[in-house]
């Protein structure tokens, strides 16, 4: 078995797309439990974000090609369609990446934490699930260990860097100062509740939080001085709204076309500036067609968002070092699992020796033997029985002029050149 990883984001694939692969939390669960019955994978792992969808396996070579063709089948896409925006890795590089996205170095936001914490619940949904196993769980651990590492040792996460954070700035720049517009929060989580944040630090007018759950729209709304409203009332206060943000889990559009015309026209044409974070997105995409609405999807932030990155580029080289020091440490981990089968023979083997050597010696004592002698002759015959076979082989060796055989026993022993004696 090794490890398999593949998926697809933001750099491979278009919003479209994403969509059509995107899994919701009750479709991960399904999808885990169908993989490893119908024997796809022996472990599986699946993160799916707005951004990226990346299924981590660990499986046999043979099954690699069949779970790329069933991630295609699940979701009616062409498989040869599909393949033009997948990446894959093995083994070392399987790591190298799940490190680079944990740590933020693979995001349309350099270094943005968001991602660690989807990682966590992923992994998390696919223990509980009993789909991640050894090696999965070795490989994820080590991730959040090296995410830790990089934010503390690095700079990576010090600027104020997000989606969120990158559509407030749009905002502003199309507005200007924000304390006379009003802005319509969609959704209460993490990226609605920094989008908040961000707007009452820039001294936003008046903020309104629609919610389909009005109770978590209520909290966050108490925390910024916001008011909070229920997806079915988003259309009565519409007009009101200048700045529309929107991230939820829905699986069909919030905002309509049709209602968002009647809303133009009530508003005398005053400009609407609407970012849909979303995947499978929130706002109908006709709605950027629309004259005095300014439409932007995830996508279309990657420009603003450029210009916050160079605080961090000088800290994300040196968190690719720590990078590459901990998947050298996972590798050598994952190679040592090739010889625990051989290790655990060596010692079944030597407790089979021990076990008949001892009897004998205490046969000998209850023989009237002195204790003495029963030790002596369990040392000897316990160190010739166990050296008896890798001295014949290595004098094998060197009748066949074996150095590297050799030159392996020397290492493995710890055998320096003045303490070998030729009197074995």
């Amino acid at each position: 078995m090794q490890l398999f990883a593949f998926g697809l984001n933001h750099n491979t694939a278009p919003v479209e797309l994403r969509e059509q692969v995107n899994f919701s939390p009750e479709q991960i669960k399904y999808a885990l439990n169908e993989i490893i019955e119908r024997e796809l994978a022996q472990e599986i792992v699946i993160i799916s974000t707005c951004n990226r969808t990346e299924l981590y396996c660990g499986l046999e070579c043979d099954t690699m090609q069949a779970i790329m063709h069933w991630l295609a089948q699940h979701n009616n896409i062409e498989p040869q369609l599909l393949k033009q925006h997948l990446y894959t890795y093995t083994q070392a590089d399987v790591a190298q990446h799940l490190f680079r996205v944990a740590c933020g170095l693979d995001s349309m936001i350099l270094g943005e934490p968001q991602i660690l914490g989807q990682i966590k619940t992923a992994y998390s949904t696919a223990h509980k699930a009993g789909t991640s196993k050894q090696l999965l769980n070795k490989l994820f651990e080590y991730s959040f260990s090296v995410a830790k590492q990089v934010r503390t040792d690095t700079a990576i996460g010090s600027s104020p860097v997000s989606v969120a954070f990158a559509a407030v700035r749009l905002a502003q720049q199309i507005f200007g100062d924000l304390n006379n517009y009003t802005a319509l929060l969609i959704g209460a989580g993490e990226t609605v509740e920094l989008a908040a944040r961000h707007l009452h630090e820039n001294q936003l007018g008046r903020m309104i939080i629609a919610n389909r759950t009005v109770e978590k729209a209520r909290q966050l709304a108490k925390e910024f001085s916001g008011y909070a409203i229920t997806l079915e009332e988003i259309p009565a206060h519409l007009v009101e709204v200048d700045i529309v943000l929107s991230s939820t889990g829905s699986t069909t559009p919030i905002l309509y076309k049709k209602d968002v015309i009647e809303v133009i026209q009530k508003r005398k044409h005053r400009p609407m500036f609407m970012v849909d974070i979303a995947v499978p997105r929130d706002i109908e995409p006709t709605i950027g067609e629309l004259e005095d609405v300014y439409l932007y999807s995830v996508d279309d932030l990657n420009e603003v968002i450029q210009d916050n990155l160079r605080s961090r580029e000088q800290a994300a080289l040196k968190a690719e070092e720590i990078i590459d020091t901990q998947v050298a440490h996972f590798i050598g981990w994952l190679n040592s699992l090739n010889v625990v089968d051989t290790i655990c023979h060596l010692r079944d083997q030597t407790q089979e020796y021990r076990h008949e050597i001892v009897k004998k010696a205490k046969r000998m004592v209850d023989n009237g033997k002195s204790p003495y002698e029963a030790i002596d002759y369990l040392a000897h015959t316990l160190t010739n029985t166990f050296l008896h076979t890798p001295c014949t082989q290595l004098r094998q060796a060197g009748y066949e002029g074996r150095d590297d055989l050799v030159a392996v026993v020397q290492q493995l022993f710890q055998l320096s050149d003045d303490e070998m004696d030729n009197n074995c």
